[in-house]
């Protein structure tokens, strides 16, 4: 590190300049990076929905459009309207079902005629490719501004309009608070807008180089620079702390950011590694999305981390005059008397908490998950109110695409009219109910014939009367693919937004363990050969790992939903992110116990240590909860933020006040299994 150190300043000029246009040119790149709302895309290859994807050409109806104050004629008209718009691949009334001229309208079906027109009103069913859905959306607004809608479409187009807006803005909350933050924990007025230089640098880079990727999530999108800025600030902080230390001992500056950069390496690469690879935990996930944020994040990470160690000594020493200029007393006090609190009153803390790690565990393993696009908005946004609208006029309901073989129609209309029969099935649209079976393929037109049949299947459009997700959706899914399975073992597809969901489920649950023991398994061979112990890694691991049991418990216990997207994710950020925290304190209660007794080295890493882990703490738990609060339009992201920023004061309180007492009860199983190191001989 020594001869990397000193190279590292000789041409600090250069590698400024390098980092320059290397901004510049990721600031172009940018503007090449797709953006995919379709969490439908991350589902694995081998899911059935994904196989069902794959063979249906003009898609599934996912939006629903109920129109106002029109009569059943002029729902005709509105129809046609609805058609004509660029970009919509098909729209469905009831004249699809039912041929409006040749049966009276009192003749038709209750069951049937209230699925498509009720309260003086048309619902229609709408089917829109996710790229175009925006541009369909606003078209639609333009003809009928009291129109109302529900589905996939819809709430995707919301998404891009609304929400990108709100994340665009997260940056002007968050910066001014993390440079406060920074203000108070520096001894210098310059330091914090060196930090925000050096991680920004970085962020730019990690946002320009995503479109290695060609796309990236919306999720992925709007966390990435804030947990970016987040997670990594810490690095920056530990090693600028260790260069005022050294100066004020009285070393140049030079020689004091050599021994900064020497130092503190360990302990930044160890925080650097334990946070890629929480982040590369997500990457075992058959879900993609996971894969997307983990690969964006930990790139972020690795990009921060050499930024650090390169761009700021660069910085700083480029800088000096103006570090100097700008110098101030330390605004933070100095945390000896908080040392000496906990280790002296901590025991019954640390023992209270260690044994509410039992109901916090069971709690986080029973919390209720939405899956849904659906659950992407809040309770009170408009998309939940013209969807709760739509469900109070005709009953909660939602098209499922069922798909079988040609060429047996005698057994496709008999599949038909039993699904026709289930409770919850409103009504179907199929080539043998609207065509008839004995009406030859080439005398229909393209435009009936492409929603009825297709690639070798024909299409069973099911109006199903449940929600799009829940225990009820999920056991519709399952029956009505049992159904079709008697009739067609193992050659049938069926889509739907609940079938997507349920599909979710069975992959989301399938990926808990993984993560969860990549990221354990990663993180403790890091800690590892960075402690070289075979005690502290466990040590850590259980203090953070029951900081997220605590965190993820909470909703549980407050009775509310979590999205799926929060506990896996949040889960690996937070494991991540903060065992930075106990790495930093862990390895200043070693060095002490050098020269102290246990007691005094865990006052002593308190001391030294808190300075540099509220910071970082304090700037992960308000850019988590500026997700949550500025993001008010999606929910996904909102809450991930909420939990993200209750995670990180979790961890913040279980490092600072159990973690010293933990060390100090296990000191002698530290001693014992350290691994090529001479035992501590301070008693």
């Amino acid at each position: 590190m020594l001869k990397l150190s000193e190279w590292i300043l000789r041409h600090r000029k250069a590698l400024l300049l390098v980092a320059l246009i290397c901004c510049v040119v990721s600031v172009f790149a940018m503007q090449g990076v797709k953006i995919n709302y379709n969490m439908a895309d991350y589902l694995p290859a081998s899911s059935p929905s994904t196989q069902a994807l794959k063979l249906v050409e003009g898609g599934l109806p996912n939006m629903q459009v109920y129109v106002p104050d029109v009569t059943p004629q002029q729902a005709l008209e509105v129809k046609q309207q609805l058609r004509d718009i660029p970009k919509v691949e098909g729209v469905l009334w009831l004249d699809d079902t039912v041929d409006l001229r040749a049966t009276p309208w009192e003749v038709i079906p209750e069951k049937t005629r209230e699925g498509y027109y009720a309260d003086g009103g048309a619902l229609y069913q709408m089917t829109v490719g996710f790229d175009d859905a925006a541009g369909v959306f606003q078209a639609i607004q333009a003809l009928y501004p009291d129109a109302i809608y529900k589905g996939e479409a819809p709430n995707q187009a919301r998404l891009q309009t609304v929400t990108m807006g709100e994340i665009a803005s997260i940056m002007y909350y968050v910066v001014p608070i993390v440079i406060l933050i920074l203000l108070l924990s520096t001894s210098h007025w310059f330091e914090p807008l060196l930090f925000m230089l050096v991680i920004g640098v970085a962020i730019v880079i990690n946002e320009g180089t995503n479109i290695i990727f060609g796309e990236i999530s919306f999720v992925t999108q709007a966390c990435s620079a804030v947990l970016q800025l987040a997670v990594s600030i810490d690095y920056a902080v530990f090693l600028l702390h260790r260069f005022a230390e050294y100066r004020e001992a009285g070393m140049d500056a030079r020689e004091a950011m050599k021994t900064a950069m020497q130092k503190a390496a360990s302990a930044i690469a160890a925080s650097a590694m334990t946070t890629v690879f929480g982040f590369l935990a997500l990457l075992v996930m058959g879900f993609g999305l996971g894969r997307d944020m983990g690969l964006v994040l930990a790139k972020g990470v690795m990009l921060s981390y050499l930024s650090v160690v390169i761009v700021l000594p660069a910085a700083a020493m480029a800088s000096i005059k103006l570090i100097d200029k700008t110098a101030h007393r330390r605004l933070l006090p100095s945390f000896e008397g908080f040392g000496r609190a906990v280790v002296r009153y901590g025991a019954p803390l640390a023992a209270i908490v260690l044994i509410l790690l039992v109901p916090a565990y069971l709690g986080q393993t029973r919390n209720n998950f939405v899956y849904g696009s659906s659950g992407m908005h809040g309770p009170n946004s408009d998309a939940q109110r013209e969807a709760s609208r739509i469900d109070d006029i005709f009953g909660r309901s939602q098209m499922m695409m069922l798909m079988v073989p040609q060429g047996e129609p005698a057994k496709t209309a008999e599949l038909s009219d039993e699904a026709k029969a289930l409770p919850y099935v409103r009504s179907v649209i199929s080539y043998a109910e609207t065509v008839g079976v004995q009406i030859p393929p080439q005398v229909v037109p393209d435009s009936a014939l492409s929603m009825l049949r297709g690639n070798g299947y024909d299409r069973l459009l099911l109006s199903v009367d449940s929600l799009d997700e829940g225990e009820r959706a999920f056991s519709i899914v399952e029956e009505i693919r049992a159904l079709a399975g008697r009739y067609y073992a193992g050659d049938f597809h069926l889509l739907g937004e609940s079938v997507v969901n349920y599909d979710v489920r069975e992959s989301i649950t399938a990926d808990n363990l993984k993560v969860l023991l990549f990221g354990v398994i990663a993180i403790g061979l890091i800690l590892l050969i960075t402690f070289r112990n075979l005690s502290i890694p466990l040590i850590l691991l259980l203090i953070i790992e029951g900081a997220i049991w605590f965190n993820m418990a909470v909703p549980y216990f407050a009775g509310n939903t979590l999205n799926y997207i929060g506990y896996q994710i949040v889960s690996s950020v937070q494991l991540g992110a903060t065992v930075d925290y106990a790495i930093l304190l862990a390895q200043r209660y070693e060095e002490a116990r050098k020269t102290m007794g246990k007691k005094e080295a865990a006052a002593w890493a308190l001391a030294k240590s808190t300075g540099s882990i509220l910071p970082p703490m304090l700037i992960l738990t308000i850019a988590g909860y500026a997700l949550s609060i500025v993001v008010t339009s999606n929910a996904v992201i909102s809450q991930m933020g909420e939990i993200i920023g209750r995670g990180a004061a979790i961890s913040g309180f279980m490092v600072l006040m159990v973690l010293p007492t933990v060390l100090r009860w296990c000191d002698g199983a530290i001693n014992r299994t350290n691994i090529g190191k001479k035992e501590a001989i301070q008693s």
